[in-house]
């Protein structure tokens, strides 16, 4: 008997190839405090590391695109 259905194969992607999806592409931007108690809009890579700070999100999310990132905000 034959069977038209296709049959889809996930593979377990391994942990480091996870931690880098998005990497290239996308930037989280979320409000903080200061210390000086001013507050700003600080910019994360994918992968957690601090990037930049702007002093809104309209200017976070414009310096991420100029760079050919997504911003994605963090609340």
């Amino acid at each position: 008997m034959e069977t038209n259905e296709a049959t889809t194969v996930f593979t377990p992607l391994a942990e480091d190839a996870f931690l880098s999806l998005g990497t290239q592409q996308i930037a989280y931007i979320k409000a903080v405090d200061l210390p000086d108690g001013a507050h700003a809009v600080a910019i994360f890579s994918a992968d957690g590391k601090p990037m930049a700070a702007a002093p809104s999100v309209e200017v976070a999310q414009a310096l991420l695109r100029q760079h050919e990132l997504e911003p994605a905000l963090v609340h």
